[in-house]
């Protein structure tokens, strides 16, 4: 495993492309969205997630990290296993929990960052983090709810764009499934 500043070149490396792919899947899923509200929930966090992708990157160069030829091949690579994965996820809930799982592990980097970056002095890396850390800890929290919303309407056989008088005895809480 690399030390130094090759182990701190090679975490912004991957930070760079795994976050370039939840930034990729927010910009998919908000054009392919039938649920109104996960692609409003996509259209809102799109400028914050273009503002981390940017900081990222330009830390990346900063410190001279940019990836190389091997590096972005393998990015592709990422990116193509992706498209696969959403083509077999054709409903919204399924892109939905996919995101929200990209988003964790995004959340989980940035927190890193921000602790380490208090650790070692380095402002930058901090306020990246902070940042970064606590706009996905919010993007999580409303695709929770979300998810959650979806997931019952799944279960109740409800369409979302029901209004409740149509919704009748769908909106009634049962105490089983």
């Amino acid at each position: 495993m690399d030390r130094g500043q090759d182990f701190l070149k090679s975490q912004i490396n991957n930070a760079v492309m795994q976050h370039r792919t939840f930034l990729k899947n927010l910009e998919d899923h908000e054009g392919q969205a039938e649920d109104p509200r996960f692609r409003d929930l996509c259209s809102r966090f799109i400028p914050q997630v273009r503002e981390h992708q940017r900081m990222l990157e330009q830390y990346q160069m900063s410190i001279g990290a940019e990836a190389g030829a091997g590096k972005k091949a393998l990015g592709a690579a990422l990116g193509f296993a992706r498209d696969l994965a959403d083509a077999a996820r054709e409903s919204d809930f399924l892109r939905l929990v996919g995101d929200i799982v990209t988003s964790r592990q995004s959340e989980d980097t940035f927190k890193t960052f921000r602790e380490a970056g208090r650790v070692l002095g380095d402002a930058q890396l901090a306020q990246i983090g902070e940042m970064g850390e606590r706009h996905h800890d919010e993007y999580a929290k409303e695709a929770n709810r979300l998810v959650q919303q979806m997931f019952v309407e799944h279960v109740r056989g409800t369409d979302p764009t029901m209004s409740a008088s149509q919704l009748g005895d769908a909106t009634t809480p049962r105490t089983t499934l």
